[in-house]
């Protein structure tokens, strides 16, 4: 069968529509075939026309473009010359063609000209931006925050969004977060984060910034950001290319795939390409924003925060006989993520195994079995560590009572040193059993520091249970969280109008009367978990990460000492952040994320210092001051209680007593080769540890100067 094709026809069709600049060409090539006509028509027709145009000073080149577009021209020359009706047809048909070409086909294409620029601006096919911007792939509801954390750090940065959304729906819902001088500073750009063809027309190499933000809704979201990040390398890497984004910020959205990438190496090419690599997850996100920066952002007004209340009080002493309790009622990412965060960084002075004054992470859920059997098959290697409550206070519940389930491997004094530790509730909030359980604790104010996280999937849930909490949550002013999803402006505004004002509550006892100050009952109420407000740099933290780094990389380890304040002191700031930032550089993820947890740690043992000094919680006026003696103490064990259940959390396991090189002291090398399949045994209690203790000491006397060179970075 013969194909036929009107290529011809398929070609100028697609120069008219793709390419305004070829409808020009395509003008002038008729203009010109037309012009020809007209000086023809003279040359056979025109008769003495060159003394006609000396007689009237008009140039010989230009008149046969008067004959096109003037008719008084033509009527002066044609119509009233003494020339043959012939000659006077022909050029009537010229001068009409001329004057729809000059004035109906100009004014047709350059209209066009303007209507396809316009078209393409809006849908976001012109590209203006070639250097020094930020780059963001993808479009979802979190955009915003990523918009807002920038504008935050640089007011006049540019903004370039990379996505296949329609620019002008992206526009739109943008406009209603950002004021139209901030607008003028965001492009939205047309094209597909994976697709390389897209990286030149944006300039990718010369961005200052890249932020791959994807869809959220997207089932693949997290298999096409990795494959995003290996499309920007694989760009990256081409010989042409000499600069490269300083920063690449990767969003993961399922909370397995971020915690498998926290111990593998699966982009070493960002690293061999010396960008810094910056996973995020929005829950994890959040839970940072609650425990570590303490603070979220006004979603009006960026510049203005609203500051988070503390989970543990102002500051816990070595003395201090409260433990801090969070509730999590559902077990969802939110929940998972918010714990998982706590036990890294909520560790505190007063932990002592006999008393049990540990951390405490509390689920309530319906399917509390099912959730609990996947949670700890999830972190298997603490819970072979550390025992669990359960309790079912379902209604079809077959017995009464918690149930201690001991660790699945390890017993004794190899047990239960950790100070974290996980309780499952099997039931529904709004049942009689849970109620009472919840107002127990918030009666027991005097034994623990009790906050509530609302984070079920249903935002309307988790409202409808903040507003109707049991009496003395509200009476004893226990912290309630509550999930949503867009707005904060409804709980904010509740708390901020119930918290201006307090009224006298008496009551008998032993036959006198008792007062005290209470506010109203929605004072103690935060929002958490809004789309709009998620993403918030934590620089400070990254930064005391590397230094954190870098005094273990050039520490002396004969002696378990670092370099030495006075030798700190005596060398340039600039060189020790260039070597920082090497060492660093050479480090694997999961040594990253070690060091990562350590500086995000570091804020709650600054609560502990400022409490031990008879400080505020926010008092920072001593977080440069030496540590006495009893301050290092406490802090020294604070620490390696927290590097015992990061490794846990992280998938380093405790060695069994065959692996273990306290039970072996003849073959500690070999067996400390186990370290690299995750396999440490320094996990035990600190009472039981060798001479690697000194560093923990060394750690806590160099928290001023790592607060030193952070202060105002």
């Amino acid at each position: 069968m013969i194909k036929k094709h009107r290529n011809l026809w398929l070609r100028f069709d697609r120069i008219l529509s793709h390419d305004p600049l070829r409808q020009v060409f395509i003008l002038l090539g008729v203009m010109l075939v037309v012009f020809c006509l007209s000086y023809a028509l003279l040359a056979l027709f025109g008769g003495n026309w060159h003394q006609y145009c000396e007689s009237n000073h008009i140039s010989k080149w230009v008149f046969p473009l008067y004959l096109l577009i003037d008719g008084n021209a033509f009527n002066s020359f044609y119509v009233d010359a003494n020339v043959s009706e012939v000659a006077v047809f022909l050029a009537g048909l010229i001068y009409v063609a001329g004057v729809i070409i000059f004035t109906g086909m100009i004014i047709s294409v350059m209209t066009n000209m303007i209507e396809r620029r316009v078209e393409d601006h809006q849908k976001g096919h012109i590209h203006y931006l070639k250097s020094g911007h930020y780059v963001i792939m993808g479009y979802d509801e979190m955009i915003p925050s990523f918009i807002t954390s920038i504008f935050l750090k640089d007011k006049d940065a540019y903004i370039l969004i990379l996505s296949s959304a329609d620019a002008v729906m992206i526009k739109e819902k943008l406009s209603r977060s950002f004021t139209e001088e901030q607008m003028r500073r965001i492009i939205v750009n047309y094209g597909h984060r994976t697709s390389k063809e897209s990286y030149k027309d944006i300039h990718l190499e010369a961005a200052e910034q890249i932020y791959v933000v994807g869809r959220h809704s997207n089932p693949a979201h997290d298999a096409i950001n990795v494959e995003c990040v290996d499309s920007i390398c694989s760009y990256l890497t081409q010989p042409a290319i000499a600069t490269r984004p300083k920063r690449i910020t990767c969003v993961f959205k399922d909370l397995d795939t971020y915690a498998a990438f926290k111990t593998s190496e699966i982009f070493t090419k960002v690293k061999d390409l010396k960008m810094e690599f910056v996973p995020y997850n929005f829950f994890d996100g959040w839970a940072k924003q609650v425990f570590i920066k303490r603070s979220y952002h006004d979603m009006e007004d960026p510049d203005k925060e609203y500051p988070y209340p503390s989970v543990y009080g102002n500051g816990i002493r070595p003395d201090d006989d409260k433990y801090v309790h969070l509730v999590f009622v559902g077990t969802t990412n939110f929940a998972v993520a918010f714990a998982m965060e706590a036990a890294h960084v909520l560790h505190f002075p007063n932990f002592n195994r006999d008393n049990r004054l540990k951390t405490r992470i509390t689920f309530i859920d319906i399917n509390a079995d099912r959730e609990k059997d996947e949670f700890i098959t999830r972190n298997r290697h603490f819970f072979e560590v550390q025992s669990y409550r359960y309790q079912d206070l379902s209604e079809h519940a077959k017995k009464e009572g918690v149930i201690i389930e001991l660790p699945s491997y390890f017993t004794k004094e190899n047990a239960n040193f950790l100070d974290v530790e996980f309780e499952f509730i099997k039931g529904d909030v709004f049942s009689r059993q849970v109620q009472d359980l919840i107002s127990m604790w918030a009666e027991e104010s005097d034994r623990q520091y009790l906050s509530i996280f609302l984070a079920q999937a249903d935002q309307r849930l988790n409202f409808v249970m903040g507003m109707n909490m049991p009496d003395s949550v509200y009476d004893k002013k226990v912290n309630v969280f509550i999930r949503q999803d867009r707005s904060d402006n409804f709980v904010t505004n509740l708390r901020t109008s119930d918290a201006k004002k307090e009224f006298d509550y008496s009551k008998v006892e032993h036959g006198d009367v008792k007062q005290e100050k209470r506010p109203l009952r929605y004072a103690n109420l935060y929002p958490f978990g809004m789309n709009e407000t998620g993403f918030s740099e934590d620089n400070h933290s990254l930064k005391r990460a590397k230094l954190i780094n870098y005094l273990y990389s050039t520490a002396n380890y004969t002696t378990n000492k670092f370099q030495g304040i006075l030798a700190l002191d005596a060398m340039p700031e600039e060189k020790i952040w260039n070597e920082a930032d090497e060492e660093w550089s050479k480090l694997s993820v999961a040594l990253k994320w070690s060091n990562l947890y350590s500086a995000y740690a570091i804020r709650t043992k600054l609560a502990t210092l400022r409490a031990m000094r008879g400080l505020g919680l926010d008092d920072e006026t001593r977080d440069t001051s030496t540590l006495s003696d009893e301050e290092v103490e406490a802090l020294a064990k604070v620490e390696h209680n927290r590097w015992n259940v990061e490794k846990l959390l992280m998938g380093f396991r405790k060695p069994h007593p065959d692996e273990d090189k306290y039970a072996h002291p003849g073959f500690e090398s070999q067996l400390k080769g186990n370290k690299k399949l995750f396999i440490h045994h320094d996990i035990r209690p600190f009472e039981d540890l060798d001479g690697i203790s000194a560093l923990d000491y060394e750690f806590s006397r160099y928290i001023p100067w790592i607060m030193k060179m952070t202060e105002a970075k």
